[in-house]
């Protein structure tokens, strides 16, 4: 198991990713840094290879594909993601670990909008929709994560075991925060210093169907991990429409005697009907819910028995030593 492993998932990144490389060997020399390279069609494996990275791949598209291969075959008491474009600065990685390693947080994430993103980023619309979802989520979900996109971040090893990667895409940053902030993780943000991307390093992002994939996550992840709320938000919004419509029917009733807008009627109660069911269903799910929180407590101490354990065989096999007395 190593110490900390440097997360550097990479797709096209021939114009920055030695440099990345070395600069996180120099800043954290008892680090594994690994490359996991996603179809690129350039130089980028063989650059970062050169560089002495551990170069490995994956060849399912997508960010979200290559971290649940990361966080499958890699073993550390500390993980750190970052990309492998050059815009995070590795001076700020031992700051970045170092609640993890001495406080045992579970995921520290690098806070580049409290800094240098609003001035350095020439994407107004990504710089837009940087603080939409800040604002949403914080919003949603109670929490004060005050970077959600960001792409540098550091992880404990019972985050990494325990995190379901369902996402497939750039909206996997939305995904771990949510995850977090939901299982009561312990989250902690660094202020980091954010940089461009140097002439001719081109962005894999698009600002208009990367966002919108962020916006459907965000409501997703609200209704798994909200299910009480998202449905009676829905069953209210549905009564009122039924009762609008309703209440001149009834009062023409009540006046008149008579009811000559049978089908309205019978659309308003199938409405109230379907307001009561979407309310019940968000009760149950929110008992399933409770009973899956129970469950991921469970886990979690799975993950510390594992990390144990793999210490323990680690040391073991450290320690063992040949008849003639010297260590092997």
């Amino acid at each position: 198991m190593d110490r900390i492993a440097v997360l550097i998932p990479c797709y096209n990144e021939e114009k920055t990713v030695a440099k990345v490389v070395s600069d996180y060997r120099a800043v954290l020399p008892e680090a594994a840094i690994y490359v996991y390279d996603n179809n690129s069609t350039d130089r980028t494996a063989e650059l970062a290879a050169a560089a002495g990275a551990v170069v490995r791949h994956e060849y399912q598209q997508g960010k979200g594909n290559v971290l649940r291969r990361m966080f499958r075959e890699i073993d550390a008491d500390c993980y750190l993601l970052v990309d492998g474009d050059d815009t995070y600065p590795a001076s700020a990685a031992p700051e970045l670990v170092r609640p993890v390693l001495e406080r045992g947080a579970d995921m520290v994430v690098g806070d580049r909008l409290s800094s240098t993103y609003f001035t350095e980023n020439k994407r107004p619309f990504h710089n837009f929709g940087n603080s939409l979802v800040r604002f949403s989520i914080n919003r949603l979900f109670g929490s004060q994560i005050q970077d959600i996109m960001t792409g540098y971040r550091a992880f404990s090893f019972q985050f990494v075991k325990t995190y379901p990667v369902l996402s497939r895409g750039f909206e996997i940053e939305t995904e771990m925060s949510i995850h977090a902030v939901e299982r009561r993780m312990q989250i902690e943000n660094v202020v980091i210093e954010y940089r461009d991307r140097p002439q001719g390093s081109v962005s894999k992002l698009n600002t208009y169907s990367d966002g919108a994939k962020v916006l459907r996550t965000i409501a997703r992840l609200y209704k798994n991990y909200r299910p009480f709320a998202f449905f009676t938000i829905l069953a209210l919004l549905l009564a009122l429409v039924s009762t609008g419509f309703m209440v001149p029917v009834v009062a023409e009733y009540f006046r008149t005697g008579l009811v000559p807008r049978f089908p309205t009627l019978i659309v308003c109660a199938c409405g109230m009907v379907a307001a009561l069911l979407l309310f019940i269903s968000g009760v149950i799910l929110s008992n399933l819910l409770a009973q899956d929180a129970r469950d991921f407590e469970f886990k979690l101490q799975q993950a510390e028995r594992w990390k144990w354990e793999a210490d323990a065989l680690q040391g073991s096999s450290q320690k063992e030593v040949v008849s003639d007395g010297k260590t092997v």
